[in-house]
């Protein structure tokens, strides 16, 4: 059982064709009186496909693989190949409107701004500390 984010607690009976299927426990909405009575494995952040707003995001992350670049070889050796990766996203529908310069946080995955071709674009991470 998990639950939908300001939702209620479901369970998945099936999956087909990358369709999920489950069922739902009515008395579950989350902020109800007795909600809390369901012990869950997680909660999701949900986003209805039918309704979501289809956008390719940018996250970026840290320009080199070390704190110091350069200091041991050539910083160009230093450079991270992942310091960008591009995906689709289907977001909340109502960043649809969003005009460029406009700035967003994405829960637990940082702060975005929209860009003129429509991207969204990570300008900072949650975690700020180099992993050791």
């Amino acid at each position: 059982d998990v639950r939908l984010r300001f939702g209620y607690v479901v369970k998945c009976t099936a999956m087909k064709d990358g369709v999920v299927h489950a069922t739902y426990y009515p008395d579950s909405r989350s902020g109800t009186p007795g909600a809390d009575k369901y012990k869950v494995k997680g909660n999701i952040h949900w986003v209805s496909a039918r309704h979501a707003h289809a956008a390719e995001v940018r996250l970026y992350d840290r320009l080199f693989k070390v704190p110091e670049p350069g200091a041991e070889r050539d910083f160009l050796e230093d450079l991270n190949p992942a310091s960008m990766t591009t995906v689709r996203a289907q977001l909340e529908p109502s960043l649809a409107p969003a005009k460029p310069e406009e700035r967003f946080q994405f829960e637990r995955h940082g702060y975005f701004v929209r860009d003129r071709d429509g991207a969204f674009n990570r300008t900072v991470t949650l975690r700020d500390s180099w992993k050791k």
